[in-house]
Parts: structure tokens; C-alpha cells; sequence
């Protein structure tokens, strides 16, 4: 981990694995069979096991199978809500909380490439994995336990996010 990387995990630290878990059941409650945040939330749990297997690999090319398939899940899942549930926040007058989606986003997306650049056999692989890893749990915290629930209540268009969402989704991942 750099210094910026170790800087910016002591001022933000991580919520716990028990406030995580709680936001995801209070979110999973509030979401419908089928809809958009019941794909969300399905997508967020790929996103945990992919980051579990990630982790528990132990070869070069376990961890090189790993992120190409950590990468997959979480690129598309990360489009999907760029092109749709962001702008949807915004339109909801969550316009900050869509611009800082749309930056922790990018950065994971800065860090997963600066992942692949490094030799897989080396512990500063393991050590960056992680770091990825809490920015997202992170990230998915605050979707799951405010963001996401709040444009569940106001967006009257619930049908056309989970058939747009659904779409980019599938378009990345197919």
C-alpha cells in the first residue's frame, strides 16, 4: 500500500463487517423481486465472493484467473450504474452523492489497472487487493445504506432502471 493509500485508510476508516451487513439486509428488505436494487444487491454479493477468491488464491496464475474474473463482475456492475443509476440520482437531486459515486468509482477502476501491473507472485499484490477491496466495501456501504434507498423512494421510473440497468449489465458481462 502507498502512503497516500495507508494516509487515506486511517482518516476514512472502514465500517465494520456488522454496520455492512446491516445496511445490505435493511436495503435487501426495502428492494422488490427483480428490481433494479435487487440486482444491485445480487451484484454486490458476486463482488464480495470475487474479492473472497481473490484473496484466497495463493499461486500466480490462481490470482491471475481471479482478478480477470474480479474484474469482470465489477466493470460491469460499475457501468451499469454509471449509465443508469447514477444519472437517476442526480436527477433526484442527489447530484452530490452521484458525483462522488462517480469519482470512487474511477478510482477503483485507477486501482484495479494499477493491480494488474503488478507481479501477481508478490505480497504488494495481496496488499493492494485489499486496499481495493475496502474502497468498494465502502462504496457499496453507502449505496446500500443511503444512496440507493433514497432513489428507491423517489424514482417513479423503478421498471425502466431495472430493464436499463439489467441491459448495460449484460452488455459488459454478457
Amino acid at each position: 500500500m502507498s502512503v497516500i493509500d495507508k494516509l487515506m485508510a486511517a482518516v476514512t476508516p472502514l465500517p465494520d463487517a456488522e454496520k455492512r451487513a446491516d445496511a445490505t439486509a435493511e436495503a435487501r428488505a426495502a428492494a422488490k423481486p427483480g428490481d433494479w436494487l435487487t440486482l444491485v444487491l445480487d451484484h454486490h454479493d458476486l463482488i464480495r465472493d470475487a474479492f473472497a477468491t481473490a484473496r484466497a488464491a495463493r499461486s500466480a496464475a490462481e490470482r491471475k484467473t481471479a482478478f480477470k474474473a474480479l474484474a469482470l463482475v465489477l466493470n460491469g456492475h460499475s457501468l451499469a450504474e454509471e449509465i443508469v443509476l447514477y444519472p437517476a440520482l442526480g436527477k433526484a437531486d442527489h447530484k452530490a452523492h452521484a458525483a462522488q459515486a462517480y469519482l470512487e468509482q474511477t478510482v477503483a477502476k485507477t486501482q484495479m489497472a494499477e493491480l494488474e501491473r503488478i507481479p501477481a507472485s508478490k505480497p504488494e499484490w495481496l496488499d493492494k487487493l485489499e486496499h481495493i477491496e475496502g474502497a468498494v466495501l465502502t462504496h457499496m456501504f453507502e449505496e446500500e445504506s443511503g444512496w440507493f434507498l433514497d432513489l428507491r423512494n423517489q424514482a417513479g421510473d423503478s421498471a425502466l432502471l431495472t430493464a436499463r440497468y439489467a441491459e448495460e449489465y449484460e452488455r459488459y458481462v454478457g
